[in-house]
């Protein structure tokens, strides 16, 4: 055991506070009132900024120590769903996009993903297919799973609406992910009864749906009848 002399220990408990110990509790109050300000949910990050945003410079390793000892921290946003879980069987459907995202007619290219979307109920799935001359939605649906009717609704209503005004899709080259959903024999079975020919992109690529709805697009006026 560390033998102290009783003088060091009373002339410690009697020593005024040292300058950096008043200037970390003046910080760690005004970390404190910031923290509080925005519903404690900022991080060290976010609480740095505001500071220097109030004139309060101070580095940021320091309010990083100073929320430690504070016991304070932010909230951290969960990652979301998984929408995409490539199909165990081996696929050779071949890419006949190869990421060219351009129709120069409707009903020549559409593309299919899924994505996810937080609601006050829990997480729901929304699957879509796009026509990629007009950009437009043509085929949607939302659901509580991840099951293969998810997407073969969302095409259901695509091929329904083309029918519907009496065009065609026939060659018609619809292009998706490696996603179990796009794999199943339903839905496959589904395209080649429709006239439509499979292509596919890599697993889970949102790059690839991205590019279909924005990068060919163009300033250009498209005529309702046309789509």
């Amino acid at each position: 055991m560390l033998q102290i002399a009783p003088s060091t220990y009373y002339a410690a408990k009697s020593r005024a506070p040292s300058l950096r110990s008043r200037t970390d509790e003046a910080t760690t109050a005004k970390i404190r009132t910031v923290h509080a300000d925005n519903y404690g949910v900022y991080g060290v990050r976010k609480v740095h900024a505001e500071l220097n945003r109030q004139g309060h410079r101070v580095a940021r390793c320091t309010v990083h120590r100073l929320m430690k000892r504070a016991g304070l921290r932010g909230i951290t946003r969960g990652k979301g769903p998984r929408t995409t879980v490539p199909g165990a069987a081996p696929d050779t459907r071949p890419d006949l996009v190869e990421r060219s995202f351009a129709a120069d007619a409707p009903n020549r290219l559409w593309v299919a993903d899924i994505t996810y979307i937080r609601t006050f109920a829990g997480w729901v799935y929304a699957a879509f297919v796009i026509d990629v001359f007009s950009r437009r939605v043509v085929g949607w649906q939302v659901s509580k799973s991840l099951r293969t009717d998810l997407a073969l609704d969302a095409l259901e209503m695509a091929v329904w609406n083309r029918q519907h005004v009496g065009r065609r899709i026939d060659g018609l080259v619809h292009h998706s992910d490696r996603g179990v959903q796009y794999l199943a024999v339903r839905y496959t079975q589904r395209l080649f009864e429709a006239g439509a020919v499979a292509s596919v992109g890599s697993t889970g690529d949102s790059y690839d749906c991205q590019s279909s709805y924005t990068g060919s697009r163009k300033d250009r006026v498209v005529p309702a009848a046309a789509v």
